[in-house]
């Protein structure tokens, strides 16, 4: 990953995730840190203090984790100019190839409201790309409570991974799936304007950041040039421009609350909090069917503050019970004199398996049918030890966001606080043969016909007669979990699993790169 200045925090491709082996030198960042005062106005932890030996081994390991995740690694990522990408439930074409691709009823390829016959530009894709939150390594952020720790380089990707995914649920759910960031759209078509066409069959994504900083500047200078014109224009366009200064504040107020400070909901010190009660600490590694847990838990309690209207459900057994999922998203109405509920949208995370120690190839197909869904917010998983955020694929590798970059904390307490390392405009891959098997796919459903439809949808997908696999990857079944008499299982920790072997005995799973599941 690269780096360049606070405003310009961007990375690009690793060869090592496209091949086998091969190396790439680093380049050190000159990221200072900062950090608001008030953040350390927080109460003080009733737990006792580290001793000495702790703290030496937690600044020696911050020391080192922040020259790890904190260096430059050149290069460039080659994406085919004749194979569509797709990018949570969008379709993306380069050139006239499009109009060959073969057309599916269960899958949305919509590149926005305008549905013309020509095929996406690659503007679109960066634009879309761009437009997703991308959360990172912090470092200097508030002592989380009961440790020494003021990083989470190291040992927090899975978290940030789960953040990511959380964070598209909450852009889809506030903002809808077509919103785009208006600043990294002006920056990317200044970019893309600067680029002359490339006549071969690749498209190389250039190291953004050496010129991103002039970039977002100009985009700021265009975008107040329009907001100054627009004052002189028909009420229409003036309306225009409060939309889109709506959607800012939607857009800052999602990203704050993953700030690194104690009372942001879905930060950091949150996250560590919700995850003590699956008996993981920080510093400790989370698996991405703990964190589908700790999601849970933070929505909860977010629900009774920031009033979401919105619900978190995690699978039980990579089961979906149907029953389940409208209990926890119906609601009586107001008063309860009115028959009749509202309805809860609702994030649906699922903890699969997909193999044994390496990823089953018999699945790829499905993962890839899965992400073309428009009812997808991406997959947490990735490499073993080395947690990502999927939100797309082309070809046979993965399209990803990667959380392995140290940068400095920010501070979203203030009014205007920088976005720009929130974003990312360098697209990276994965080749499906590296995914590590443990991961959790996330669906979002606004309303229950939504959510129906989805049940339809993507069992039609798991049970599709062109999927090679004999079992499905995860199933939806009527009713709820306690009317199959899996009341206890579903009462256990995220992180008490049983291994059944081939002889229907109960054994001891084999300790991984993963965390737990249940092998049937």
């Amino acid at each position: 990953m690269n780096s360049i200045s606070p405003t310009s925090i961007h990375y690009v491709q690793s060869q090592e995730d496209l091949h086998p082996s091969g190396s790439n030198r680093p380049f050190p960042s000159d990221h200072k840190n900062s950090w608001d005062s008030h953040c350390h106005s927080t109460e003080k932890s009733e737990h006792t203090e580290p001793d000495e030996v702790d703290k030496i081994k937690a600044k020696l390991m911050t020391a080192w984790n922040n020259v790890k995740y904190g260096w430059v690694v050149k290069g460039r990522t080659n994406f085919s100019k004749t194979s569509p990408i797709f990018l949570l439930g969008r379709c993306y074409c380069f050139e006239s190839e499009a109009a060959d691709l073969p057309s599916n009823s269960d899958t949305s390829y919509e590149t926005g409201s305008d549905q013309s016959s020509s095929p996406p530009s690659v503007g679109l894709f960066r634009k879309d790309f761009a437009s997703r939150i991308w959360l990172t390594y912090r470092r200097e952020f508030p002592q989380l409570e009961g440790s020494v720790w003021t990083t989470d380089c190291g040992w927090g990707c899975m978290l940030r991974s789960g953040q990511m995914l959380l964070a598209q649920g909450l852009l889809v759910h506030l903002l809808s799936r077509n919103w785009t960031w208006s600043d990294v759209l002006l920056s990317v078509e200044s970019e893309a304007e600067s680029r002359s066409p490339s006549k071969s069959n690749t498209l190389n994504w250039p190291i953004f950041s050496e010129v991103l900083g002039s970039q977002l500047d100009r985009s700021r200078s265009l975008r107040d040039t329009q907001r100054t014109t627009v004052m002189q224009r028909p009420t229409q366009a003036q309306r225009r421009t409060n939309m889109v200064d709506k959607e800012e504040l939607e857009h800052r107020k999602i990203i704050s609350w993953f700030g690194d400070y104690p009372k942001a909901p879905f930060g950091v010190h949150q996250l560590v909090e919700h995850g003590k009660r699956s008996g993981k600490k920080a510093g400790d590694w989370y698996g991405p069917s703990i964190v589908a847990h700790i999601i849970k838990r933070a929505v909860e309690r977010a629900e009774e503050s920031e009033s979401l209207n919105i619900a978190v459900y995690v699978a039980q057994d990579c089961t979906v019970y149907k029953g389940d999922v409208v209990n926890l998203c119906e609601t009586p109405l107001k008063g309860g004199k009115v028959p009749g509920s509202d309805w809860k949208s609702v994030i649906i995370l699922v903890p699969v398996r997909l193999g044994g120690e390496n990823l089953n190839p018999v699945y790829m197909q499905c993962v890839k049918e899965i992400l073309k869904l428009e009812c997808c917010i991406g997959i947490i998983g990735g490499k073993p030890k080395h947690s990502l955020y999927f939100i797309g694929f082309q070809d046979d590798f993965l399209l990803y966001l990667d959380p392995h970059y140290c940068q400095p904390v920010v501070d979203v307490t203030k009014h205007d606080f920088q976005l720009e390392s929130f974003h990312c405009i360098s697209p990276r891959k994965l080749s499906f043969s590296k995914m590590d098997p443990s991961c959790t796919i996330g669906f979002y459903a606004r309303t229950k016909e939504d959510f129906e439809n989805l049940c339809k949808t993507v069992t039609m997908v798991l049970g599709s007669s062109s999927l090679k696999e004999k079992y499905p990857i995860f199933t939806f079944a009527r009713g709820c979990a306690q009317d199959y008499g899996l009341d206890e299982l579903c009462t256990l920790k995220p992180d008490k699993t049983v291994l059944i072997s081939k002889s229907g005995r109960p054994g001891k799973s084999k300790q991984n790169s993963t965390d737990e599941f249940v092998f049937l």
